[in-house]
């Protein structure tokens, strides 16, 4: 039998006017926007569908705008029938994975990944961390640059394990920038600093790491309806304090995206479905394994279209 996955992008899909023909053609979908922006305190609907570009991307603001627009089609895809055997979403992503998978509430999970965002910034001083995205050397090669040169002093670790022939590297700015050097030293294509505000899942987070626990310890995380792929254990986990933890150590810990989506290859899933702006996920998911169907669900047309080829599809 067919399985499904649904997979929820992180930060950098973010784009003013997400999800604005979602709320225009679906009343439900403008409550979405109205408990965000009553939860937060302030307009994060303006933001999403007028921006300015700058303000949206902002790391406390892009996250909650993600997860928001990411909800409202998960919501829309299971109202119309399509329910996923497997939830899974990279970094940020994971959080409207649990909301898909009945863990967190959506009230609950937008004021969370708010506060997250505010934790991260407040982490590492703008400019003091950088990621950097490293083609074409395999994960063993590049273990052993980022040892080498956090010997020397310097912060830098393995952030992302993407798809084959790319990982993201993470720490601090002058410890990334050797690293990138002796990643192309060692064999590497290219190396593609990220636009991003600070190094995330790196050491440098913990401190981050250590707010979002408590933030997290206030309020109720359920048993997982749908088994989510964490992003720490590549593995499903459905017990509550089990991915309390793992989303506090997700923030330090690699994102192993690669392994994430062959364990559910592996458990029979067939049909991704990517819920949210962008494409990025279903690029990876192809690089990871071609054989597998991928579909992009961000405004009412591919919401409809994968309705119509999904909505007649017996899965188990």
């Amino acid at each position: 039998m067919t399985k499904i996955a649904f997979i929820f992008p992180g930060q950098g899909s973010q784009t003013v006017g997400m999800g604005q023909q979602l709320v225009e053609n679906n009343t439900d979908c403008h409550h979405f926007y109205e408990q965000a922006n009553e939860v937060l305190g302030f307009s994060l609907s303006e933001l999403m569908l007028n921006g300015p570009a700058e303000e949206l991307t902002k790391t406390y603001n892009a996250q909650p705008a993600l997860l928001t627009t990411s909800s409202m089609i998960a919501h829309k895809l299971k109202q119309a029938g399509i329910m996923p055997n497997f939830t899974a979403g990279h970094s940020l992503g994971e959080y409207s994975a649990l909301v898909a998978s009945d863990v967190l509430s959506f009230a609950d999970a937008v004021l969370l990944v708010h506060q997250r965002g505010l934790y991260m910034n407040e982490a590492v001083p703008a400019g003091k961390g950088a990621m950097t995205a490293i083609l074409g050397l395999g994960k063993d090669e590049l273990a052993a640059v980022t040892h080498d040169v956090t010997s020397n002093g310097e912060v830098v670790q393995i952030a992302n394990l993407n798809c084959p022939g790319q990982i993201v590297i993470s720490g601090t700015a002058a410890g990334v920038l050797e690293a990138s050097s002796k990643a192309k030293e060692a064999g590497a294509k290219r190396a593609i600093p990220l636009v991003v505000s600070g190094p995330f899942h790196s050491e440098l987070m913990r401190p981050a790491a250590q707010q979002l626990d408590a933030a997290i310890s206030a309020i109720e995380l359920k048993q997982a309806s749908i088994p989510v792929i964490s992003n720490v254990t590549a593995e499903p986990v459905t017990e509550a304090s089990h991915i309390k933890n793992l989303l506090v150590e997700q923030l330090y810990s690699p994102v192993r995206w690669e392994e994430s989506i062959q364990q559910m290859i592996e458990q029979g899933t067939t049909i991704f479905v990517e819920c949210g702006p962008g494409k990025v996920l279903s690029g990876l998911v192809k690089k990871i394994d071609r054989s597998v169907t991928t579909y992009c669900v961000h405004d009412e047309e591919t919401l409809q279209q994968v309705i119509t080829e999904l909505g007649v599809e017996q899965h188990g």
